[in-house]
Order: C-alpha cells, then structure tokens, then sequence
C-alpha cells in the first residue's frame, strides 16, 4: 500500500513538474497578472490578503489566458503580452481614478472623457510613482520570454487539450468562489453601487467584467428588468411614510424669488477658518452668521460630481450607479426644483461660465425645466489665460458675477417671479492660478530655541521661517477659495446696491468637496513647525484624522440667506443634497412626491445616505466597505439600528436607480393618485 501511495506521488510529481516545465511562460503570465490585481488592491481598497479576490483573479487570469493555447506558437506570446499590457493600464487608469474619487472607472463613463481636457492639470499635478508600478508586468513578461527562449525551443505550442484543462481549472476556480459567496456579497456584487466593495471583494478584473454587462443595463433597459423595476417603484412609492404636517417654515417664501449659488468645491472646514491670523472666508462666515446655517451638509455625488450635485438637488434622487444621469438618462421624465417653479409662474434659469455642453447641461437642464440657460456664450471674456477675467479653468468669478448682475436685472424687471441657479468656476480643481489667487503667505515664522547656549548658560534663539501651507495643495486651495469667497462678497454687494434683494432669497451651497488627501488635512491640523513636519499621534494636541475623520469633513455649507434677516441660526442635524427639493417645497408652498429626502424641519428620520452605501445619522456613520460604524455621540444606539438604516438606505438606492433607468415616472404614473396609470 506504501509502495503504492509512493508511486501515486511519483507519478503526479512527475506530471506536475512536466507541466510547470512545459508552460513555464504561461504560469508566469498567470503570476504576473494576479500580482497586479494584487498591488491595486494595496494602493487603493487595502484588505490585500483576503483569499476571495486572488481566487476571483486567478480565475479570470487563467481563463482568459487558457485561449492562447488555441493560438499558432508564434502569436501566443502577442496574445499573451496584449492581455498582461491589457491589465497594466486597467489597473494604472483605476489607481490614477481612485486617487480623485474614491472609486473605480467604469464603461459609461467613456462618455466624460471629453471633459477630462479642462482639468488634465489636476490629473498631471497629482501623479506619483506608484501609479505606474504595474508596468512591471509587461516588463518583466518580456524579459523570461527572451530569456527562456534562448533555452527552449518549445516555449509556446498549440493544444486544444490543454486549452480544455486549463479552461476548466479556471472555471473549478470560480465554482469554488461562488459556493462560498455571502447572501450580501450576491447582492452588493448584482447591483453595483459600491465599487470599493467589489474591487475588495471579487477584484479588478471579475469587477470589469460585471462592469462591462452592467454599461448594458441603459441600452436594453426596455427589454429587461422593467417590471421589476416598477414593482419596486410602485411598492416603495404607495408605502412611503411621510411627515408631511405643517411646521412653522411652511410656506415662509411663498411667492419670493429665490437665487440657489452652486460654490465650486467649497468645503465647511473653511467656515471661521483662520491660518496666520488670515481668515479664508470672511463673506461666507458672515452669510453663515445672517442667515440659516446648515452646518451638517452632505452633498451625496457619485462620479459626476457638480452634474450628481446638481442632479440630487433638484430632483431629490440618487446619482446614478450604471452611468452619469447628465449624460447617460437625460432624456428622463423628472419632478425637479425647475419644473416645480414654473408650475407656480415662475422665470427658471441657470447661470454659468462654462461651455453650455460640459456635463451635456444644455440638454439635461430642458428634461429639469429651466427655461433659459446663460452658458459660456452669454458672457464676455478674452480667453487670454493671462487676462484677469481668466481664472483656473475659464471665467473668472468676479467678471462672471459683475455680467450676471445686468442679467439679473433684466430678469427682475421682465418677471414677476423668479428661480435661478449660478454656478461658480473658479474654485475648481486644479487651484494652481497662483499669480492671480490674493497674496496669502502661509508660511510660519517664530522663535525657535536651539540647543546652543549664549555665553551667559542660557539656550541661543533663531528666527526661523518654515513653509508651513506654502506650494501644497491644501494652501493653494485656501488661496483659491479665499479668491472665491472675495467674489462672492463682491456678489453680494452689488445685489444690495441693485436692489436685487427685495422679495428674494439666496441659497449658498458647497457642491461636493475639494479632492484634497487626508494627508493634506493632516497637515493644515497637525503641523508642527518646530520640526517641520506632522506632530506624533502620541501628541496631546493631534487631531485625528483616520478614515472616519476624513469622510466627516467631507460635508459643505449651505446657507438660506435674505437680507431682512428672515431666518437666522444654526441646524446642527445632518442634511443631504436630496433633503433640498422637499425642505425648499415646503417653504414656497408646493409638494414633492418623488424625492428620496426629507424636509429637515419635520419629524422624518435625519439620514443622509451616500450612493455607495454609507450612511450617516445624527448618532453614527457606518461604512458600506468594511460593514462598521462610528458612534458619534455618547447616546447609545438600538441593537437593530444599523439594520434598519442599511435597509433604509439599500431601498432608495434601489427605487433611485430604477426610476431613473426604466423611466418611470413618465411610464408609471404616479402611484399617489389612486386615478394614475
């Protein structure tokens, strides 16, 4: 029996070494394609030794890899080189993108690309090293083809059998990852909506995969998936429990005009900001004092961005997961701000010094409701970068807001009534118009005690200046957002000079955060001048800054301001994007049936969720990724208080995405009205 058993062991060592020495080139493509998928994992989501992602790339790696064995000799290496190349730049384009945005590229957004020339400077300025180590691959893929080559003849060879078995190998691979899947790991891997989970869980490649068959889903959405879909629209919509009793902002601006202000990429952290004795946003901080305060907002953007901002705001709704709602589902019936207005006789427009086709604004904001949109043409500028009236990516905002005014002027004296948005530019990534931001220095100079004594014992004191913010990220920011909040202020005064106040209220929102590293927070909070660097997280006085810190300071101002001091204070619960539409409706006096939030003065749940499953409350915030939370107070929560609010949040996701990709309210009806279709 011993004997036996050794010769077993024999013969399949013998079996196995033949293999590895005859497709030696083949098991280091497979190597080399796993370890790639290996390192974007470290430099993006983490959880590196998980074994389910390296069974799901070892999967796809030998699987695609197995056809080579169906090519001639001579073209196996072209074919095998062309796949290893292939996921290099997979995983350089996915580590470059989720250094802006937390997430991974997906097919529907071939359709951004064009706009990726107004910002490639953010892109260039942000690069490192590391981006690029995945070149590795192909790299070292040549070099063992010309070195095993120059010693075997029979480096590549065509066989349909082995194709066979190794096809099968890979696909033992994935039974294995399927029996062992998790009832939420299904779920989340069918619908999407948290990349970063995916990648974490399944891979790169298993990820493209799913990503490829989901950029379908807008194409074929009339052949499958609606009556899902609108059983999901009709069962949420008829259950949906609302406060939607009276409270003392009812009708408060009833027939007012209202002017919403979009602040590029303008973040809370900067309210009552100082740095050197510099107070970043003088105009802001005053707003924020006069008026409304909301000091918890939480824009809720996916990868459009201003458009998602946009998008949310008006409509209630969730930004899309399968594509961009501005370019991909512009062609959607939608209950928005816009529409509503002009339901009441109001004049709806937009304002912007962009090119009206950035982000495809010029059709989407027809399916809003804007009557008029003042795009790029509308306005006067030289277009010589050099020029005053050119700042970071295009019109500057003082020469924007000084050519809205006669419009806006023109608009009083034509309309009864009004709704408008203006939308800022010059706050906008890559904040490196330096020559033309205010002359803040950020550097620190002070007294710094040396270890040289004086002739009389004592220690000797030099004068030492160090750069502190000067030439990062973080202070160029300041500096673009200080050139911002002074256009604003300027704003501001001219409408008080026009008159433009009477009868109108202004609503200042941040549209989504800056893209600054916590690194960049770490240093406008931690810095320690005395050794040029960040203080040791042993230190007394260091701020954390983990993930959940991080996240936190994600949230922007929103202000409701009018000159008369109508509204003034405070709110210190948590707001999202979609809360806008129906707080707004009940304050000018007409109903949202749609929207997905909640009016912040009722007594609906205080939740923002986040279209990649995170949530936040006034008690936690809970992270999708890693299925946790953060309590933020010291009021103890119920023991199925994540449950119900990861319920919660999963099902407006879902109706979210439903409606907007199957149309539905334009082929459902509305499911309040007992008479609808």
């Amino acid at each position: 029996m011993i004997e036996r058993i050794n010769e077993l062991k024999g013969k399949y060592k013998k079996k196995i070494f033949n293999y590895f020495s005859s497709n030696l080139i083949f098991i280091i493509y497979v190597i080399l394609g796993v370890l790639i998928g290996f390192f974007l994992r470290l430099n993006t989501v983490g959880s590196v030794w998980s074994f389910k992602p390296f069974l799901c790339d070892l999967a796809v790696v030998i699987i695609v890899g197995s056809f080579a064995y169906l090519f001639k000799p001579k073209n196996q290496f072209i074919y095998l080189f062309s796949v290893i190349l292939f996921f290099s730049i997979l995983a350089i384009i996915n580590s470059i993108y989720y250094m802006f945005y937390t997430s991974f590229i997906y097919i529907n957004l071939i359709g951004t690309l064009s706009m990726l020339g107004e910002v490639s400077d953010s892109v260039t300025s942000r690069l490192e090293l590391y981006h690029f180590i995945y070149l590795f691959a192909p790299l070292v893929f040549i070099f063992f083809h010309k070195h095993l080559l120059k010693k075997k003849n029979n480096l590549y060879f065509h066989n349909k059998k082995i194709f066979l078995k190794t096809l099968l190998s890979g696909v033992v691979v994935i039974a294995i990852v399927i029996v062992t899947l998790s009832g939420t790991e299904i779920s989340r891997f069918v619908k999407q909506w948290n990349r970063e989970y995916i990648v974490q869980r399944f891979g790169i490649y298993t990820y493209t995969i799913n990503d490829v068959i989901q950029s379908l889903e807008p194409k074929v959405n009339t052949m499958f998936g609606y009556d899902e879909a609108a059983r999901t629209y009709r069962e949420f919509y008829s259950n949906l429990n609302k406060d939607l009793s009276d409270n003392k902002y009812t009708d408060i601006f009833k027939d007012k005009n209202v002017i919403f202000i979009h602040a590029e990429s303008m973040q809370n952290f900067l309210i009552d900001l100082e740095v050197n004795g510099i107070e970043i946003t003088p105009n802001l901080n005053k707003l924020a004092k006069e008026g409304l305060y909301f000091s918890k907002f939480y824009p809720q953007i996916s990868v459009g961005t201003s458009s998602d901002s946009e998008f949310t705001l008006t409509t209630g709704l969730m930004p899309s997961s399968s594509g961009t709602v501005f370019l991909n589902y512009y062609d959607r019936t939608y209950e928005a701000l816009p529409a509503l207005f002009n339901d009441l006789g109001y004049y709806t427009f937009s304002m912007h010094g962009n090119n009206g086709d950035y982000w495809n604004r010029k059709t989407m904001y027809q399916s809003l409701g804007y009557q008029h949109f003042y795009a790029e043409d509308s306005y006067e500028f030289s277009n010589d970068k050099t020029q005053d009236d050119y700042v970071g990516l295009g019109l500057s905002d003082k020469s924007f807001f000084r050519q809205s005014i006669e419009k806006l002027l023109e608009i009083k004296e034509n309309n009864e009534k009004f709704m408008g948005t203006i939308i800022t530019l010059s706050n906008h990534s890559p904040f490196d118009d330096l020559e033309k931001y205010p002359k803040l220095d950020f550097s620190i100079t002070f007294d710094k005690v040396l270890d040289e004594l004086d002739e009389n014992g004592n220690n000797m004191i030099e004068q030492v200046t160090v750069p502190y913010l000067e030439n990062t990220s973080m202070g160029n920011y300041l500096k673009s957002a200080h050139y911002a909040d002074e256009a604003l202020g300027e704003f501001f005064n001219m409408i008080l000079e026009n008159n433009l106040d009477e009868n109108t209220v202004f609503i200042i929102y941040g549209d989504h955060e800056a893209k600054l590293g916590k690194g960049q927070f770490d240093l406008l909070y931690n810095y320690d001048p005395n050794i040029d660097d960040i203080k040791d997280v042993t230190d007394p006085t260091y701020i954390p800054m983990g993930t959940y810190e991080y996240e936190l300071l994600k949230n922007t101002p929103f202000i409701i301001w009018t000159s008369d001091k109508t509204l003034s204070g405070e709110i210190s619960d948590v707001m999202g994007m979609y809360d806008v539409l129906p707080t707004v409706g009940n304050m000018f006096g007409f109903e949202t049936h749609y929207a997905l939030g909640n009016d912040v003065f009722s007594n609906n749940e205080k939740i923002v969720i986040f279209p990649n499953g995170n949530f936040l409350t006034n008690k936690v915030f809970y992270n999708s990724l890693k299925d946790e939370y953060v309590l933020l107070t010291n009021e103890p929560i119920e023991s199925d208080y994540i449950e119900k609010y990861k319920e919660y949040t999963e099902a407006r996701l879902d109706v979210s995405k439903a409606l907007i990709t199957h149309d539905l309210i334009e082929k459902v009806g509305n499911v309040f009205d007992e008479n609808s279709n």
